[in-house]
């Protein structure tokens, strides 16, 4: 599903960011540019409105309204591996390749399966979103995370403790930033797996594969299927420090991706840009 308008600056983004090897760079075009104080604000929203009804009764209808999205968007995707995930009895912390506003609704069909309640890690710009995707972003089972040292340490962190402790699934794109369409996984950033370590849990390590479909979805692009893989999960090791653990579960959750990709594309990875790259685009 195409979300906002034309993709070709974005795409320029991605082959620029390739390009200059920074895979985790921003590459989306329109997003809101907030200040320090519209960020406070919305921290604080997030914080004061999380008991009151008036957020359960919205939250009641965005999730709704993504159990919808979800089936239409999802009605053809595929799930592999799910086995792998049988025996966890804790809480986890999920991480996935990011490439679209919805790909968080194909995660949750996979993981629905395990009869866990799913969060999803993230950013504070995404909560001044307008319209519906905005209504989506401000009362479905999202967790803002903010540059912001005090609610990082005060709030952030205890969140998460609560929710891994009632064994609940928490979503964090450890590639930091979306790229649309975009098909190869990406280096990570550390964040995902600290809080893994830190709480003890595992590390359910996913991966998109992204198909083209005959049909168009508009000029850009043709309509895409998706193949979710459910790869080993990655445990902490007793033995290991917190910041050992960190470091190592990244790695391995960097290398199962890898060859995750290069087992559905049938192609080694590398950071060579190519138009096919970008799933269903149809320009050249």
């Amino acid at each position: 599903m195409i979300i906002g308008g034309s993709k070709v600056e974005v795409i320029k983004n991605i082959k620029k960011a390739v390009e200059n090897n920074e895979l985790n760079k921003k590459v989306e075009v329109g997003d809101p540019h907030l200040t320090l104080e519209e960020k406070q604000d919305i921290i604080k929203k997030y914080i004061s409105s999380k008991s009151k009804l008036s957020y359960k009764i919205k939250n009641s209808i965005a999730r709704f309204i993504i159990a919808t999205v979800s089936n239409v968007q999802n009605r053809e995707t595929e799930i592999i591996g799910i086995e792998n995930i049988k025996d966890i009895k804790t809480g986890a912390i999920i991480t996935s390749n990011h490439f679209n506003p919805l790909d968080s609704t194909v995660v949750q069909k996979a993981i629905k399966k395990s009869k866990k309640k799913m969060y999803i890690v993230g950013q504070e710009e995404n909560l001044a979103m307008k319209g519906i995707i905005g209504f989506i972003m401000n009362y479905s089972d999202i967790i803002p995370i903010s540059n912001q040292i005090s609610y990082m340490k005060k709030y952030f962190s205890k969140i998460l403790e609560e929710l891994l402790q009632k064994n609940n699934y928490i979503l964090i794109y450890p590639e930091q930033e979306m790229w649309f369409n975009y098909k190869k996984p990406r280096t990570l950033k550390p964040g995902a797996y600290y809080y893994a370590a830190k709480n003890n849990v595992p590390i359910i390590s996913c991966f998109v594969e992204i198909r083209e479909k005959e049909e168009k979805d508009n000029s850009e692009f043709y309509k895409v299927k998706y193949i979710i893989h459910i790869l080993p999960p990655i445990y902490p090791n007793a033995e290991k420090t917190a910041k050992e653990n960190e470091i190592i579960m990244m790695e391995k959750d960097y290398e199962q991706k890898k060859m995750a990709y290069e087992q559905a594309y049938k192609k080694k990875l590398d950071y060579n840009f190519e138009i096919e790259d970008i799933a269903g685009w149809t320009q050249n």
